[in-house]
């Protein structure tokens, strides 16, 4: 079983889940300078496709002129330079950022559960599917997103290696109402991309289709499984908790708004 020993983990364990975390949503571009990992995608916004994140504590040289060099790079693809901390971040790092006026915008909790202990039906209510196009169209509408990320959510599916299920649940009157991605990497399994929209929240659903994706994963041999959800979405921690998923460590995204 994963498990940390304290609020920010241990740090080889924060290795391997940062390590299958990239593996799970892969960026369009990946450069490293130094153990800095730099990653952007220009056709989808979204923060853990485009950030710089540092995965070493003792890389901590040259940091202004770094951090310059990943602005550049990030201005090439028309987006701002956001760094992601870990606990692998380096802690002069971080004080270079407050002293520069960055500030923090985002925390997010990283959650394992044991799955070899976890109760959960014998049958699967939601059988995955393989479709990457209608899981992204099942997705969008879920999420009330634009349908022009449609080829970058294409292109980011496409790109993931590992054994990957798509879950979806639809309503004969409303179409997609629930959606979940488990990509499954060894003996771990990550939910991303999990939402139930609006309108059918708190009617069990979200409970449904979270543990067809978990039986599945762990029929396909995972035993333990991971996710990320912003820290202040209550709801969404009160439904992990009860599937016994518990904090292993956190990350937060830092900025530095540049005056017009």
């Amino acid at each position: 079983m994963i498990q940390s020993s304290s609020p920010q983990g241990d740090l080889p364990l924060v290795r391997r889940l940062e390590a299958v975390g990239f593996r799970a949503w892969p960026a369009a571009s990946v450069v490293y300078d130094g153990s800095w990992q730099v990653r952007l995608t220009g056709g989808h916004p979204s923060k853990r496709l485009n950030c710089l994140v540092p995965l070493d504590p003792s890389d901590n040289r040259d940091m202004a002129m770094r951090l310059q060099k990943a602005r550049k790079r990030f201005e090439s693809y028309g987006r701002p330079l956001v760094v992601r901390e870990t606990p692998l971040a380096p802690p002069l790092l971080l004080d270079h950022l407050k002293a520069e006026g960055w500030q923090a915008f985002e925390t997010v909790d990283v959650l394992t559960v044991d799955l070899t202990a976890l109760e959960l039906p014998d049958t699967l209510d939601y059988l995955p599917s393989h479709d990457v196009g209608r899981f992204i169209d099942a997705t969008l509408a879920v999420n009330g997103e634009d349908v022009a990320l449609k080829p970058a959510m294409a292109e980011i599916l496409s790109a993931i290696k590992p054994p990957s299920g798509f879950f979806i649940k639809e309503s004969a009157i409303d179409g997609p109402i629930a959606v979940a991605l488990c990509v499954q990497d060894n003996d771990l399994a990550g939910i991303i991309s999990f939402a139930v929209i609006e309108a059918y929240r708190r009617e069990g659903i979200g409970t449904e289709i979270l543990s067809s994706a978990l039986r599945w994963a762990r029929i396909s041999g995972a035993r333990s499984a991971w996710l990320q959800v912003v820290a202040d979405n209550a709801p969404a921690l009160a439904l992990y908790r009860r599937f016994g998923f518990r904090k292993a460590y956190e990350y937060r995204y830092w900025r530095q708004d540049v005056p017009a």
